[in-house]
């Protein structure tokens, strides 16, 4: 089964940086709505996003979700570790019956390579921020969308 949880609570923060630079505002309805995901699956990253201080969501009629720190100070690999907790990159077979060579020494190799890719993957993610990604996602942007601004309007239609 895919897993969801990193991609989609990087949107949600890319969505929630841009809107502050726009001086909109982000609400857990409005990203689920600009990201066509379930409301209750957006509320529920946003336990962890927040916990880890990465947004700051306000309740009432007029809250909001804010970043939590300077987009300069978020690297994706903080929101990675927020939303997939101890969840490994790769799980290893649970420990069968060495019957022979292959299934005596199979599990410990692939740990050990899924660890590797573990690593490096995380290695990766640290060296990007928030601003650095937003910035990329914004050069890159041929849709001609001023994404938030669109998706308050759409949304606000919706309703």
């Amino acid at each position: 089964m895919l897993d969801y949880r990193f991609p989609t609570a990087l949107q949600m923060v890319l969505s929630v940086a841009m809107a502050e630079q726009l001086g909109e505002r982000s609400t857990s309805a409005i990203l689920a709505y600009g990201l066509e995901a379930n409301p209750s699956f957006i509320r529920k990253l946003m336990v962890p996003l927040t916990r880890d201080g990465i947004i700051v969501s306000t309740l009432g009629r007029n809250g909001s979700i804010h970043l939590g720190r300077p987009a300069e100070k978020i690297t994706l690999r903080d929101i990675y570790v927020s939303v997939t907790e101890d969840k490994k990159l790769w799980a290893s077979r649970p420990d069968i019956p060495a019957r022979c060579v292959v299934s005596a020494n199979a599990c410990w190799y692939f740990k050990s390579i899924a660890d590797e890719a573990e690593q490096a993957s995380l290695e990766v993610l640290a060296r990007h921020t928030v601003a650095s990604a937003l910035a990329e996602v914004q050069k890159a942007n041929t849709s001609g969308f001023d994404l938030v601004p669109d998706i308050v309007a759409q949304h606000k239609k919706a309703l």
